[in-house]
């Protein structure tokens, strides 16, 4: 039995590395599709797995799925099944936003935002194609970096084109698993080639009809960097619907709101219509930014 990790998933095979860098394609055994996981994929790239190798075939069969550190999960839009795990054993979740061509909504950035805060995982926000961006979309994007720095979540400007800050973002990806993610055409690719050239991952292009992306990676795949990184490369993301999160502790995941919510006077405050709220107090004093209460407020009609 051999120990690896499942560097890219296409559904019912998976390339899994061992320690020495051999990969092999490997399914997975009947029985671990019964233990009742709920999921649309039982496994995802960046899980740890035992595998063995099939008699008399070239391929592998995996037995067993180690046990995670943590996970990146969303709703599934499948509803027959509950979830889908994005990845799994995370360093790092990097956020690939744009300001325009497509235009990522705070409610995107916040889900996803969210979604790593409850399994404890790092985020970083990145917003591509800055040098496009005219006088009215810099002024946007500094606002939401403001913000976003101003909670924890260290985010600026990086062109794939130009190369701006992709040194800055190099240095902070070293020696972690870092996933990509954000909507198909905000540059996911592109700048994954800009990072390591000897890659060369697929490049879509943008609808000039609705300025929406094209799906260029069609599967989860994780690649080893040259500077000493691995990545995980994810298909674009249309929607980020939460997953197994309660009303309850929703507020607990956004930082700001953390902070001040001890001082509301009721201890199961929603910070929605109770009366001595620190929080609303905080959002009518400009201490939190109103586009991330109302997106908890959204957030909270969807649960």
């Amino acid at each position: 039995m051999s120990i690896g990790r499942v560097i890219k998933s296409t559904g019912s095979w998976y390339d899994v590395q061992d320690g020495e860098g051999n990969v092999f394609q490997c399914r997975l055994r009947g029985k671990i599709r019964l233990d009742g996981i709920r999921t649309t994929n039982p496994l995802a790239v960046g899980d740890n797995v035992n595998f063995e190798k099939e008699r008399d075939k070239e391929t592998c069969v995996i037995d067993k799925i180690l046990p995670r550190n943590n996970v990146i999960i969303r709703k599934s839009v499948n509803l027959s099944k509950e979830s889908h795990v994005i990845a799994a054993n995370i360093d790092l979740a990097i956020l690939v936003a744009t300001i325009a061509q497509p235009r990522t909504s705070t409610g995107f950035i916040d889900r996803f935002a969210v979604t790593a805060e409850a399994y404890h995982i790092p985020v970083a926000i990145v917003f591509n194609k800055c040098d496009i961006y005219d006088d009215e979309q810099n002024a946007a994007a500094e606002e939401l970096m403001r913000v976003y720095n101003g909670i924890g979540y260290e985010s600026f400007l990086v062109s794939a084109k130009t190369g701006l800050n992709c040194d800055r973002l190099k240095a902070l990806m070293k020696d972690k698993v870092c996933m990509f993610s954000g909507h198909s055409g905000v540059g996911k690719s592109a700048l994954v080639n800009n990072l390591d050239p000897n890659l060369n991952v697929r490049v879509g292009e943008i609808s000039d009809v609705h300025e929406k992306g094209k799906h260029t990676t069609t599967y989860a795949q994780m690649f080893h960097l040259e500077f000493g990184s691995y990545i995980i490369d994810t298909p674009g993301i249309k929607e980020f619907g939460l997953f197994d999160l309660e009303k309850e502790t929703l507020a607990q995941r956004f930082p700001e709101m953390r902070a001040l919510m001890h001082e509301c006077r009721f201890n199961n405050c929603t910070h929605l219509h109770e009366p001595h709220c620190a929080i609303k107090d905080a959002v009518e004093k400009n201490v939190i930014a109103d586009w991330r209460y109302t997106n908890y407020c959204n957030m909270m009609d969807d649960q």
